[in-house]
């Protein structure tokens, strides 16, 4: 079995690492409603995706008091 001759360096261990960073969620603007979303996909407020109402918006009820 082969053995590393030297120890891998801090520096080289790090820059091996520099590729692991997570990347920030890219969001636009539905043209319907203007809420942000990601982009190909259907817009949770308004159910729609390309100017077409695909989906039945989510609309929160609200809990009556007694």
């Amino acid at each position: 079995m082969s053995v590393p001759k030297k120890k891998k360096t801090s520096s080289k261990t790090k820059k091996g690492r520099s590729h692991d960073a997570l990347a920030k969620k890219k969001l636009v603007k539905c043209p319907k409603c203007g809420t942000a979303i990601m982009p190909h996909q259907a817009c949770p407020s308004c159910g729609s995706y390309k100017g077409k109402v695909i989906v039945k918006p989510k609309i929160k009820k609200k809990k009556e008091t007694k």
